[in-house]
């Protein structure tokens, strides 16, 4: 990111930049495709319903790391993945648990009152915690997408926490249609999802041969 006059730009470091942006992540896939050996069994594989898949969205927050002058890392820039679930008791009981079990469910719609939730009970106190302590005085910028379920940069609520212990945080929008400036776009979910499919094959595989 450049910055500066046109006649002297330079380079912006961005170490104080927080990106954040939110993934849906589905346990399955309507169709798969496999390259099968000529005796090997096709993988088995169910789900509740072809047209309703089981779906959780993760928020995740990260920021550039930082090295010493040996290139030894101080700071991963790892500020957290908080996945949009909620825990609550089971209505009834059944074969895999008695009710009143505490279970995790993903929520399914995820509108700005959950956005401003988890940017506040979640994103802000690991940002605090994870904060390099000899750069707490600089201002930190949390970058997010156009989203419409996002908040407002001057929300007041979002902005009287991020206020507290001396921290001053403070919200910024990407340029519109400019997905290049998000490095969760280009790198981090895409890594996951192949990691994803990845694990979820070789289940299927190991289950096929257990059968």
């Amino acid at each position: 990111m450049l910055e500066g006059t046109p006649h002297d730009p330079m380079f912006k470091s961005m170490h104080n930049i927080i990106h954040i942006d939110e993934k849906w992540f589905y346990m399955t896939k309507k169709y798969e495709k496999y390259y099968l050996l000529p005796d090997e069994d096709e993988p088995y594989q169910t789900c509740k319903s072809k047209n309703f898949i089981a779906k959780v969205m993760f928020l995740v927050a990260q920021t550039r790391p930082r090295f010493d002058a040996g290139e030894n890392e101080t700071f991963s820039g790892k500020i957290g993945v908080f996945p949009f679930v909620t825990h609550e008791p089971a209505q009834r009981s059944s074969i895999n648990r008695v009710a009143g079990t505490m279970i995790t469910k993903a929520i399914t719609s995820v509108k700005r009152d959950v956005v401003r939730s988890f940017l506040i009970d979640k994103v802000l106190p690991a940002i605090r915690e994870k904060w390099p302590r000899d750069d707490l005085k600089s201002t930190i910028f949390i970058q997010q997408d156009n989203a419409r379920t996002h908040i407002n940069h001057n929300d007041p609520l979002f902005c009287e926490a991020a206020t507290k212990d001396g921290f001053d945080i403070r919200l910024m929008c990407q340029p519109a249609n400019s997905p290049y400036l998000n490095i969760l776009d280009l790198g981090f979910f895409s890594a996951i999802q192949s990691c994803n499919t990845r694990k979820h094959q070789k289940l299927l595989i190991n289950l096929s041969m257990q059968w």
